[in-house]
């Protein structure tokens, strides 16, 4: 298996959370859902020569105060 590079990743901790509950979810640890989510971006970028979402860079409309790492994506 080739080695992995090591990288220091700074994340609200209301972030870290919600990737906890999803990863806790998909049977994997934080760092592993993090690489999986990381590696199913780049596989779709290189398939369509884009990003995943063409609003990649609109806010998510999480208010910091009320939000649950619980609770379901708005569609």
């Amino acid at each position: 298996m080739a080695e992995k590079k090591q990288i220091p990743l700074r994340l609200s901790e209301k972030l870290y959370q919600a990737i906890a509950a999803w990863a806790e979810d998909d049977f994997r640890s934080v760092n592993g859902q993090i690489e999986y989510l990381l590696t199913e971006c780049v596989k779709q970028r290189r398939k369509n020569g884009g990003y995943v979402g063409t609003e990649i860079d609109a806010p998510l409309g999480l208010d910091p105060d009320t939000f649950s790492p619980a609770d379901p994506p708005k569609k």
